[in-house]
C-alpha cells in the first residue's frame, strides 16, 4: 500500500498509486507521490514515466476523513501543500508522464492528470471535480486543461463528471480502451517515446512547458487562496464534516444489510 515505483530495461518508469479502497491519498502520500515523480526524472536511466493506480480508480482526492480527524489546519495545509506538490511534480518531471486513469478520476486526480503529458483510459473511466459540495476550490486550472472553457464551467459549478469518451472527443484523452487493456496501451505509447533520444526528449518536454500560456502552478495556488479563505469562515467545516457523516451512515447501512 502506498507509492511504488519500478523501471525496466526499457527507461519506462511505472509509479503506481494504491490506497484502498479508492485512492484517496493521505497528505503524506502527496508529498511520496511527488517526490517519486521528480527522481524518476532525474534518474537519466528513466525516458518516461507511467503514472497507475490499483483498485477500483484513479484517484479519489485528498483524504477527507484525515482532515476531519485531525486538530487544527495542520491536515488542511499538508494536504494542500502535498497536492501542489505532486500536480507540479507531473508538469515539471525531466521527462514524459503519461497518466493511465482507470475508474475514477475526482478532485485531486483532476491535478495529476491534467498536468500529465499523455492521458489513456479505461472505458469506464469518469473525471470530476466535487470540490464546490466539499466546501473547496482548485484544479479549475487543470480541468480547463481537459477540456474547453464554458465545458470546464459548467462541470465545475455542476460538481458532475465527464466521461473518457467525452474527452477523446475533446482531444485531451489520447486513446479509450476496455480496462484489461489498459497498462498495455499506457506501456505502448511509452514504449515509443522511451526509443528516442532522451536527450532531444528531456528538451522537448523542457520547451513545451516554456511554451504553455497558463502557468499552471501559480493558478493552482490562487485557487486555494479561496479554499482556505472558505476554511476560515467555517464553511468548509460543514461540507466535510457532511461528507464524513453521509460515509459512515452508509457504511452503517451496509454492514446491516449484510
Amino acid at each position: 500500500m502506498g507509492i511504488t515505483s519500478n523501471t525496466d530495461g526499457a527507461g519506462i518508469t511505472t509509479v503506481t498509486v494504491d490506497y484502498p479502497p479508492v485512492n484517496a491519498i493521505p497528505s503524506k502520500g502527496w508529498f511520496e507521490l511527488a517526490d517519486a515523480i521528480l527522481e524518476a526524472g532525474k534518474n537519466l536511466s528513466t525516458h518516461v514515466v507511467i503514472l497507475r493506480a490499483e483498485g477500483r480508480g484513479f484517484n479519489a482526492g485528498v483524504d477527507i476523513k484525515e482532515m476531519q480527524a485531525t486538530e487544527g489546519y495542520d491536515a488542511l495545509v499538508a494536504a494542500n501543500r502535498g497536492c501542489a506538490a505532486a500536480f507540479a511534480a507531473v508538469y515539471d518531471c525531466a521527462v514524459p508522464v503519461i497518466v493511465a486513469v482507470n475508474g475514477f478520476c475526482v478532485g485531486g486526480g483532476i491535478g495529476l492528470v491534467g498536468n500529465a503529458d499523455v492521458i489513456v483510459a479505461s472505458d469506464d473511466a469518469v473525471f470530476g471535480l466535487p470540490e464546490v459540495d466539499r466546501g473547496a476550490l482548485g484544479a479549475a486550472t487543470h480541468l480547463a486543461r481537459l477540456v474547453p472553457q464554458h465545458m470546464m464551467r459548467t462541470l465545475y459549478y455542476t460538481a458532475q463528471n465527464v466521461t473518457a469518451q467525452q474527452l477523446q472527443h475533446f482531444g485531451s484523452v489520447y486513446d479509450v480502451v476496455p480496462r484489461e487493456k489498459l497498462d498495455d496501451t499506457a506501456h505502448d505509447i511509452a514504449t515509443r517515446i522511451a526509443a528516442k533520444d532522451t536527450r532531444i526528449i528531456r528538451c522537448a518536454k523542457e520547451a513545451i512547458n516554456g511554451i504553455d500560456p497558463v502557468d499552471v502552478k501559480t493558478s493552482y495556488r490562487l485557487e486555494q487562496g479561496y479554499t482556505f479563505e472558505l476554511n476560515l469562515s467555517g464553511v468548509s467545516d460543514e461540507h466535510r464534516d457532511e461528507f464524513v457523516e453521509t460515509g459512515k451512515a452508509r457504511t452503517n447501512s451496509t454492514q446491516k444489510e449484510g
